[in-house]
């Protein structure tokens, strides 16, 4: 199985929407099911594209029995390809780097492929990561500005301070949704022991598989 990486998800094509997406102005709920427990994430409604995107695959079971494949403890936790060993559905999506979301503790991201190949960052179809992240300090936040060259709002700052998060992946990945519910359970896989398996870095020694639903 192909696995993909934050900065390295494969092809390139044209997303589009469910026609029977439910929308709200609360946001879409979903629940991630694990051995570990359950993750509950509210999807924005401000990011459609990716929104409708993850609901098309959940109702088409693509994520049944499929595995996080890259843990990383103090980072984040990355899953989305197919319990039938696919990394990806084949197509990619627009962008939809918003301002007001950022890295902070518990977001729902959309991995993609780096800058060098993929200038318009285009998200990957299903590949995702739910950031752990820590708590950083002011030199430390400084230092995550300069490596992705985007300047942290003061407020968002205050977060990483705080609560915590990822800040050097700000600007750069499109943020489509954040736990409401489980974060404990983000933390336990995160905790997880992890190998080397087929070339892959930080792959669990005993696989977490998910179901992903619609709550």
């Amino acid at each position: 199985m192909k696995k993909l990486f934050i900065a390295f998800v494969l092809l390139t094509a044209v997303v589009f929407n469910s026609c029977n997406t439910p929308k709200s102005n609360d946001g879409t709920m979903i629940e991630i099911s694990t051995d570990y427990g359950e993750i509950v994430i509210k999807l924005y409604d401000d990011t459609p594209l990716h929104r409708d995107n993850f609901i098309k695959l959940i109702n088409e079971g693509w994520f049944d029995d499929s595995p996080f494949h890259r843990v990383i403890q103090n980072f984040m936790i990355q899953g989305g390809g197919s319990a039938n060993g696919e990394g990806d559905p084949g197509y990619t999506i627009e962008a939809e780097i918003l301002p007001q979301y950022f890295h902070k503790k518990g977001v729902l991201a959309a991995a993609r492929m780096g800058d060098d190949v993929n200038p318009e960052r285009r998200s990957s179809s299903s590949q995702f990561y739910i950031t752990q992240g820590r708590i950083f300090t002011d030199s430390e936040i400084v230092a995550a500005e300069a490596r992705s060259s985007y300047e942290i709002p003061e407020e968002h700052k205050e977060v990483y301070r705080t609560v915590g998060g990822t800040p050097h992946l700000d600007g750069a990945y499109t943020v489509f949704g954040e736990v409401v519910e489980g974060m404990d359970v983000v933390d336990k896989i995160a905790a997880v022991e992890t190998t080397v398996k087929k070339g892959m870095r930080d792959v669990p020694v005993n696989d977490v598989l998910m179901t992903i639903r619609i709550k």
